[in-house]
């Protein structure tokens, strides 16, 4: 996938705002992704999942290849 602001980007971002960590799987980041989930799924019964699907939404749309 190209740098950050690309329409691959875009599409992970968009991924991630339905699942969190969709959009890093999309990206190919494996434990980025299970990082984003795990964190969501577990902060929701708390309710403070919210901010790890906001991270996971601007981590996705802001990430740039060769940056890990």
């Amino acid at each position: 996938m190209a740098g950050q602001g690309t329409a691959g980007n875009v599409i992970a971002a968009l991924c991630s705002f339905f699942i969190p960590g969709l959009g890093q799987l999309v990206q190919g980041r494996l434990l980025m992704a299970l990082i984003h989930f795990v964190l969501a799924f577990l902060l929701w019964f708390i309710l403070l999942g919210w901010i790890i699907h906001l991270w996971s939404i601007l981590d996705a749309a802001l990430w740039t290849p060769g940056k890990r």
